[in-house]
Order: structure tokens, then C-alpha cells, then sequence
């Protein structure tokens, strides 16, 4: 099946794709609503065809890319969370100890693209563990459809606590030097925002398009965050108002870019949603954000 341009798919299409991948469209419901879209040239197999992920050909770093050391499953606790956890460690190339960086993954647990990040801070220098939470029901199942489904199942607080428990793996590590930054996208954003939340030791956050803290919660905040937004993302932007006030009330460090003309998922190379530019900017901004913090 030959996919779309990313040009030829109407903005609605993308709107009906973000309701579909945060559960608020069941699949029967959004692929009868896509097909109204199907119209001229477009057929409904060629719009879902483009819409769905594509994990075959769009990885960006190997497992035995030379800038890594190495990138293995690991197993750690999680007392307060799901108990056992697995997460991919990816070290880089060469001697010592390294910055780390925990790598929180979208609604859908550890898929190939998140996986993809994770090797992506091992090749630039830092040593990194991008955890399933969907590990204690049995791990990624294979697809984001199944993966979604079943993150339903865990409650985010609880989640949360995987991921603390990730950070508190990789800080004692001892390949890590102990600075210990982390960076989320979507879900994962909302879970890089309440780290920095409850984590007074952690160095730098960098939440992309994810949920926001409450005031109180913001209040807490030690570390320096970077916040990456997408300006067509209205569903998440709607609480970033209350949030910097809160920032600013409390004087904590931040900064904060809006992608304009970019959806939710921008950084995700996997999905229609992506775009190279802003992407490339974002990704170059967050590297170069932990490269001044976790230090």
C-alpha cells in the first residue's frame, strides 16, 4: 500500500489521530470517522496505512552503532511501582562514567522508536534506560494498539514510580557519574514533569508536549526544565498558561519552545505527525540542555 504525502492529509485527520492514540476514540469509531476523509485519490487503506506507525524503516541508531558501547535489556526494582521493571540500557562508546538520562516512553510502553531515543542519548555521550511500564503485565506487546490497551490497565501514579525507581537505578550505576536528567514525550512528558516534581536531586527535565503539574505540584521543582511544545496541540497547550505562572511564581529555572505548524508527536519519526525540522531543532536543543545540567 503506497502511503501519503504528509501534504495530503487534511489537519482533521491528524486531530481524529491524536483523540485515537490518547483513547478517546475506540479503533471502530476512528476508522469510520477517517472515512470521510477518503475522498478523490484517498482511500481509507491508504490513509490508515500512513497514519500507523512505521518502526521497519525509520530507526536512526543501531544497537551495534559504533558511538555505542553496548544496548541491553536490564532488570531493576520498583518497590512502589509494578515491582520488577525491565528497561533498555544503552551505554556509549568508551571508558568511565557518564551523564544519564531515563527515557520515559508515550500511552503505549516501550516501542522501537522510544528505543530508538534511548540509543540516541548513548550516541551522544550519555548513558541512558528507557523502562516499559508495561513490563509487570507481560512488556510491549508488539503493537501500539495492544500497548495502549494495556497501559490502561496500570494507573499513572503508579508508573510514576517505575520511573523514579529507573532514575535511582541509573544514578548508582556504575558506569553514571550521578548526574541524572530525564526526557519524556507525551505520557512521558506528564511522567518528566513529575519527576522534577518529586526528585530534588534530579538535574534537568525536558518534557515534550506533555501534561502539566498543578501549582502546588510546580512549587516543589528544583531542577532546570526545558519544555517543548507543539503550537497545533491545543489539547495539552491549554494548561501551559497555568503552568509557567506557577514557574514564574516560583522562580524555577525554565525555558519553553513552541514548534509552530507542528502537531503532538512531532519528534515521533515513526508516524505522519513528525516533522525533520522541528524535530532535528528540538532534539539538538535537548542535548545540548543536558549537556550544560548534568554536570
Amino acid at each position: 500500500m503506497k502511503k501519503l504525502n504528509k501534504e495530503d492529509i487534511p489537519q482533521e485527520v491528524f486531530d481524529l489521530y491524536d483523540y485515537y492514540a490518547h483513547n478517546k476514540l475506540d479503533r471502530r469509531t476512528f476508522v469510520e470517522k477517517l472515512s470521510a476523509y477518503a475522498i478523490g485519490g484517498i482511500t481509507l487503506a491508504s490513509l490508515m496505512s500512513t497514519m500507523m506507525p512505521d518502526y521497519i524503516t525509520t530507526a536512526t541508531i543501531q544497537p551495534d552503532d559504533e558511538r555505542l558501547q553496548s544496548s541491553d535489556y536490564v532488570l531493576y526494582n520498583s518497590p512502589k511501582g509494578g515491582g520488577e521493571i525491565r528497561g533498555l540500557l544503552s551505554k556509549p562508546a568508551g571508558s568511565g562514567k557518564f551523564p544519564g538520562i531515563v527515557v520515559v516512553h508515550e500511552n503505549r510502553g516501550l516501542n522501537p522508536y522510544i528505543e530508538d531515543v534511548g540509543r540516541r542519548c548513548a550516541a551522544a555521550g550519555f548513558i541512558s534506560i528507557a523502562p516499559d511500564a508495561l513490563w509487570p503485565l507481560g512488556g510491549y506487546p508488539g503493537t501500539d494498539d495492544e500497548g495502549r490497551d494495556m497501559q490502561r490497565n496500570r494507573t499513572r501514579e503508579e508508573m510514576l514510580e517505575d520511573f523514579i525507581a529507573a532514575f535511582e537505578y541509573l544514578k548508582t550505576h556504575p558506569e553514571c557519574d550521578g548526574n541524572v536528567g530525564v526526557v519524556g514525550f507525551c505520557f512521558g512528558g506528564w511522567i518528566s514533569n513529575m519527576m522534577a516534581v518529586r526528585l530534588p536531586d534530579l538535574k534537568a527535565a525536558v518534557p515534550f508536549y506533555g501534561g502539566q503539574p498543578s501549582a502546588e505540584e510546580a512549587a516543589k521543582i528544583k531542577a532546570p526544565l526545558m519544555i517543548q511544545y507543539a503550537s497545533l496541540d491545543e489539547r495539552v497547550n491549554a494548561g501551559w498558561p497555568d503552568y509557567e505562572a506557577a514557574l514564574k511564581a516560583n522562580e524555577i529555572d525554565y525555558v519553553m519552545h513552541m514548534y509552530e505548524g507542528v502537531n503532538h508527536g512531532f519528534h515521533n519519526n515513526t508516524t505522519p505527525r513528525y516533522d525533520e525540522e522541528a524535530a532535528n531543532l528540538a532534539w539538538d536543543r535537548t542535548i545540548a540542555f543536558f549537556k550544560e545540567n548534568l554536570k
